[in-house]
């Protein structure tokens, strides 16, 4: 199975190491109270993996703050060992990035056409598997509700986790560019989605314009304003499932709502969600880790306490053990309400979390 943002672990720089020492970043008065956080893991489970081993493996987790894991693979055997060492068990799917051999051949009409008006069924950008769906196609809305009915309907999955939901990355993140010999300091035709006729019919009704007569289509407000609302109808139609069904929803999602915006069209702040991850890879954008905590800040200011944030953190990221801890403390001095780890989860991370959990107060 592919694994998550393959192309995006390419090339990753380390972080820079943060100049506060740990101990100031964690710093509070006397009457500071311990909090209970909780901590995720994502994870594609080995369905080779003894049901023994994996016992101890999630004590461990549990035993290191970890209160769930988001499985980007159906596997009743990882499911219920999770929640037999008292962990949540989430099933994480991919949203409108699907590439399915049997859905391109059935709808290749149902993806997402560029600026240029190629076609994500057999044009993909960046890489082979960036397959996007049109979000404004109430087909693909019925489709992706379908499927989230049917993962949820299996007792042993406490929620839905969605991943790629958003449009395909206009600009990527600034350490990718040299990986592609692109240098995207404007928004270039072949990566701008979505222009299908859906789209633009949609548009036209709403604003009374077509937006191939806009001159500047990527300056338009109104046209952005349009993706951003395709994405949160889908998100929150699915949210509706998980409620009808008692379960959990929450979002892999980019690291602050202006990035998320900015760069692939994704409003998250306005999702109807249980909680959200957004991937504070701090490498991918070539900040130290002190922007952890700055991007944690400002997802929590947006969310306005709706659902709590979870920092997701890039394992190969950090250099140091030491430095991993500190990220986690800029994480959770800042507001997060636990931290998401994407990468090998070792007995040293594990640790590092511990420490982390235990130095931060509120």
């Amino acid at each position: 199975m592919r694994t998550r943002r393959t192309f995006l672990k390419a090339g990753l720089m380390a972080g820079v190491a943060a100049s506060m020492p740990v101990s100031a970043i964690g710093k509070s008065n006397s009457h500071s109270k311990k909090k209970s956080w909780k901590h995720w893991v994502w994870i594609n489970p080995n369905h080779d993996d003894n049901e023994a081993d994996l016992q101890k493996k999630y004590k461990q987790f549990y035993e290191a703050g970890i209160r769930g894991i988001f499985f980007e693979a159906d596997s009743e055997k990882h499911f219920r060992v999770a929640k037999s060492q008292k962990m949540e068990a989430h099933r994480w799917m991919w949203t409108m990035n699907r590439g399915e051999k049997e859905l391109l051949k059935a709808h290749p009409e149902w993806y997402a056409r560029n600026r240029k008006g190629e076609s994500c069924a057999d044009q993909p950008p960046y890489v082979d598997y960036y397959r996007w769906l049109c979000p404004s196609r109430e087909e693909v809305q019925q489709y992706l509700e379908e499927d989230v009915r049917n993962i949820l309907s299996n007792d042993y999955v406490d929620g839905i986790h969605l991943d790629y939901v958003r449009f395909c990355d206009v600009i990527l993140p600034v350490n990718l560019w040299e990986n592609y010999n692109i240098e995207q300091t404007k928004e270039l035709p072949e990566y701008d989605y979505c222009y299908c006729d859906v789209c633009r019919t949609k548009f036209k009704k709403w604003r009374g314009e077509d937006i191939k007569d806009i001159e500047y289509p990527e300056a338009s407000l109104s046209w952005r304003l349009f993706r951003y609302n395709a994405v949160n109808k889908i998100v929150n139609r699915l949210a509706v499932v998980a409620n009808e069904n008692k379960k959990a929803i929450t979002a892999a999602v980019f690291p602050t709502p202006e990035v998320a915006r900015r760069i692939v069209r994704q409003d998250w702040t306005n999702w109807n969600l249980t909680g959200v991850c957004p991937m504070i890879y701090h490498g991918f954008y070539k900040e130290d880790v002190r922007w952890i905590g700055d991007a944690v800040t400002e997802g929590v200011h947006f969310l306005a306490g709706r659902f709590p944030l979870y920092a997701g953190l890039f394992l190969p990221d950090f250099k140091s053990n030491l430095e991993l801890q500190q990220g986690m403390e800029y994480a959770l001095q800042n507001g997060a309400s636990g931290i998401s780890l994407f990468g090998e989860v070792t007995d040293d991370v594990l640790n590092a979390l511990k420490s982390a959990s235990c130095t931060v107060k509120v």
